[in-house]
């Protein structure tokens, strides 16, 4: 459903508004020669973005180098910080041997927010992601660290970012049941190539108050047209600064999702748009997606993904995209989904209101 950029929505079960699309910064800060952007373009994406009505920006103290991301987007909003939501991360290493700079417990948490304060010039954190869960850390440790933080004022709302649905869902229970803060948001990984969150994450965000902002709704750039059959094979480490490498090195590119993405080109030549606005429509569509983040790294990248926002796919593209990307139901929805529907309900029909 096309939308403009300062329709703001409520981010989960918040009241806090934000843009339909985010701007991802994971470009922002990186060495010359790189997939990075320029600080110029990084300024540029920056401006464009805020006049078009764009208030939510994504970043991560381990973006650029570790921090060098926060650094440029402070710099770069420096005197018109308030009315943006800026989102950051916790987690990942920043002192690569020091066993306590990295990880979810509250001695990062708490070190990485002073971090990021002081790198992004600012004196609170509109929205804190625990980046990527650690297996290792209880659960109440972070919770009652995101609660105290949320109390001092330095973070005003928490999410969470690649954690486990049934992990994700035991905290936000326990968080509401004890009185602490309770997470608004749920950062995954979602696009046409990567659908199997809709099994699980998905329907947990919605359950429990989350508002999902997909990371990769392009898929790593796979979605856009630009891998052919000749860039199959294994990537080189020496190569890592290449994007097309780092697919190739991750299983990105493969056949599979080279067939997904040819269907998008076809139904962008049938609407007339490009294939990337064609792929962020399809996630956009989906009622409980709230924000995908754009990780883009040039001014023309950003205004070709806007371009989404305008871009309504008719029933048909819907289905073509959608059976193309298909995945497998998996226990227990194959079975709940199934003939079990009949003998639950004796054959009589339940509606849901949501």
């Amino acid at each position: 459903m096309a939308t403009q950029l300062d329709h703001y929505r409520l981010l989960g079960r918040s009241g806090l508004r934000v843009s339909p699309l985010a701007l991802g910064t994971m470009t922002f800060g990186l060495s010359e020669g790189s997939w990075g952007s320029t600080e110029d373009e990084a300024k540029a994406m920056v401006d464009h973005f805020i006049d078009r009505g764009g208030n939510f920006i994504d970043t991560a103290d381990f973006y650029g180098a570790m921090g060098g991301s926060e650094e440029w987007l402070g710099r770069i909003v420096k005197g018109r910080r308030d009315p943006l939501v800026i989102s950051t991360k916790y987690s990942l290493t920043t002192q690569p041997g020091n066993p306590n700079a990295a990880g979810n417990h509250r001695k990062n948490m708490v070190q990485s927010v002073e971090d990021s304060l002081r790198r992004m010039q600012t004196d609170y954190i509109d929205l804190l992601y625990l980046h990527m869960w650690d297996f290792r850390t209880p659960v109440d440790e972070i919770l009652r660290a995101f609660d105290d933080l949320v109390r001092a004022g330095k973070v005003l709302y928490i999410g969470l970012s690649d954690t486990p649905a049934w992990q994700a869902s035991r905290m936000q229970a326990i968080a509401e049941l004890r009185g602490w803060t309770q997470f608004c948001a749920l950062q995954i990984q979602y696009s046409l190539v990567e659908r199997t969150v809709e099994r699980e994450m998905i329907p947990m965000a919605k359950e429990m108050g989350m508002g999902v902002s997909p990371w990769a709704p392009l898929g790593q750039g796979v979605l856009t047209g630009k891998y052919k059959r000749s860039d199959l094979g294994e990537g080189s480490m020496d190569d890592i600064g290449s994007r097309k490498a780092i697919n190739a090195m991750t299983g990105k590119l493969n056949e599979r999702n080279l067939d997904i993405a040819d269907v998008v080109v076809e139904v962008a030549k049938d609407i007339g748009c490009t294939p990337a606005q064609v792929a962020l429509a399809w996630t956009l569509a989906n009622p409980a997606t709230c924000s995908p983040v754009v990780g883009v790294r040039t001014p023309a990248q950003l205004e070709d993904n806007l371009g989404a926002l305008d871009v309504t796919l008719s029933d048909e593209h819907l289905e073509r995209l959608d059976a193309v990307s298909a995945v497998p139901k998996v226990f227990p929805m194959d079975v709940l989904t199934g003939p079990a529907e009949g003998m639950m309900f004796g054959n009589v029909k339940v509606e849901t209101r949501s």
